[in-house]
């Protein structure tokens, strides 16, 4: 079938300098707000006292409201220090994006999806009970999920595990033309160029077919790659396309929550998730930094059904339109599936609105239960203290921990808090590797060839703390193996780095860095 879209490099570049223009008017936008905030009090001079009676009172109160939340305190005490130090500026900061006030819309209509969507999922108490028979450490990890998220534990799915993007995206692709009912896609980042016109392509011919098409991604994440004109062109082809949390030029409190899901769904029988977005740098089309290292599953089964719940909470909760009307059984449906493999597996979501660290707990529930090894894949390494003391203790109870991180970074200034957190971990017996290749952008954990998970979530406050996400636990399962031998081909193409930061300059961080370190939640 001929392409329906000739697209033209002017066109590409264009829509990309349209994105980096919103970008930047959205920088230029948060500096005049606080700057504003500023000249409130600053330029009222003939009130200089009583402002600044005012102002001391008012940063006490917030400093003691902060201090009694039910918060780590990692993340508590860069804005104590912030607003004592610097009233006006420290409050005008965190009422710009670090007020929870800001999120109680969002979280009204989440509990109104959630109240219709929800009961959609099963308990699945026999599949949990059997794990437990197998597995007690996982059957806990999967206990604590189930609680925290609603989300259960399946037998009946096959797992396939990608060591790359690119593999993903063929799967993916081969999948998308034999799409009969519905596809879901929900992406941090979109890009309007090459591998996306493969996607896109495929998407207008399910369309015109009678196939319900969604796309859902979010405005930050993609603001680099594509303008609003998206929208307009998805519409057309009959795509079905949406944005999360549209940066708008005006004070916008829920500014630091963004979309960080990957997600593919297809007819409620096979699902897709890793750290890849849809952009040329994730499958190597282009080279920004160097190699690119993603990783991703396909599911094919009765865990479907949980990814399919996943993007219609966001499709409906990230709009701002009162309670979902529409009929989810077409979308749910049961069909008969015989998996070939067995294990377990349990995909699961994260918000930051619910106050559950679920990404954060998961993580330290399979560190805490490791007894012989436990490995992490990461791009950004900003640990909360709950963490830094999970994994030492870990080392120091003879586990072998080992963290990967990108040899080359994209974000210098987060790479160079990454390597603050090196000398803190390897003194306990942690060891680091940096992928010399280039960029290493997956997020994937694996524990004493018993558990394993793949999704989206980082090491960093910004996908354990302020963003919506997503991951899989994985148990007993033959994928694992597939898991530990890409980890043990990895760190042979990495460079340890542990020797480097036990002793020496290491373990004296430069006035800046320790600045970056302390105020990283901000970032």
């Amino acid at each position: 079938m001929a392409p329906r879209r000739q697209r033209k490099p002017y066109e590409y570049r264009k829509s990309r300098q349209n994105g980096v223009k919103r970008l930047i008017l959205a920088g230029i936008s948060i500096i005049i707000q606080i700057v504003l905030f500023l000249l409130l009090f600053t330029k009222l001079h003939e009130y200089a006292t009583w402002l600044n009676i005012i102002t001391t009172i008012a940063s006490l109160a917030l400093v003691l409201a902060l201090y009694s939340q039910n918060k780590t305190s990692t993340m508590k005490m860069p804005w104590i220090i912030l607003i004592l130090a610097f009233p006006v500026l420290g409050v005008a900061l965190y009422l710009l994006v670090g007020l929870d006030f800001s999120t109680r819309s969002m979280r009204s209509r989440f509990a109104e999806t959630n109240a219709v969507l929800l009961p959609y999922l099963q308990e699945n108490k026999e599949q949990l009970a059997q794990l437990g028979d197998i597995n007690l450490s996982s059957a806990g990890i999967s206990t604590y999920i189930q609680n925290a998220s609603s989300y259960p534990v399946y037998r009946n799915t096959d797992i396939t595990y990608y060591d790359n993007a690119l593999g993903g995206l063929e799967a993916q692709l081969d999948d998308l033309r034999n799409a009969k009912e519905f596809i879901f896609l929900e992406y941090h980042a979109i890009e309007d160029d090459k591998a996306w016109a493969r996607i896109e392509e495929i998407l207008a011919d399910r369309a015109d077919a009678g196939v319900d098409v969604r796309v859902f991604y979010d405005d930050m994440g993609s603001i680099g790659f594509i303008n609003t004109d998206f929208v307009k062109k998805m519409n057309s082809l009959g795509i079905a396309c949406k944005v999360f949390n549209p940066f708008t030029i005006m004070l916008n409190f829920f500014l630091n929550n963004r979309d960080h899901r990957k997600i593919t769904v297809i007819d409620n029988r096979v699902a897709y998730t890793g750290g890849y977005n849809l952009a040329n740098e994730y499958f190597n089309i282009t080279h920004p930094y160097g190699e690119w290292k993603d990783t991703g599953i396909r599911l094919e089964g009765d865990a479907v059904r949980s990814f399919t719940i996943m993007f219609l909470e966001m499709w409906y909760a990230g709009q701002r339109k009162g309670t979902p009307s529409e009929d989810f059984k077409g979308f749910l449906k049961e069909y008969h599936y015989t998996a070939k493999q067995s294990g377990f597996c349990q995909p699961y979501a994260d918000n930051p609105i619910d106050h559950e660290r679920i990404g954060e707990e998961v993580y330290i529930s399979m560190i805490e239960k490791a007894g012989c090894y436990c490995y992490f894949m990461t791009p950004y390494l900003i640990l909360t203290d709950e963490m830094m003391h999970a994994f030492s203790l870990a080392a120091k109870r003879g586990v072998d921990v080992r963290i990967i991180t990108p040899g080359i970074p994209d974000k210098k200034m987060i790479y160079r808090i990454t390597r603050s957190f090196y000398h803190s971990l390897v003194i306990h017996g942690v060891r680091i590797y940096e992928w010399t290749p280039g960029f290493c952008h997956a997020k994937m954990s694996l524990a004493d060839d018993k558990m394993a998970t793949v999704g989206t979530i980082n090491l960093d406050y910004r996908s354990l703390y302020h963003h919506f996400e997503d991951g899989c636990f994985i148990s007993s399962s033959p994928v694992i193996e597939q898991i530990r031998d890409d980890f043990e081909r990895t760190f042979k193409e990495a460079r340890e780095v542990t020797d480097d930061y036990i002793g020496g300059s290491a373990t004296h961080l430069p006035p800046s860095q320790l600045f970056m370190r302390l105020f990283a939640e901000l970032l």
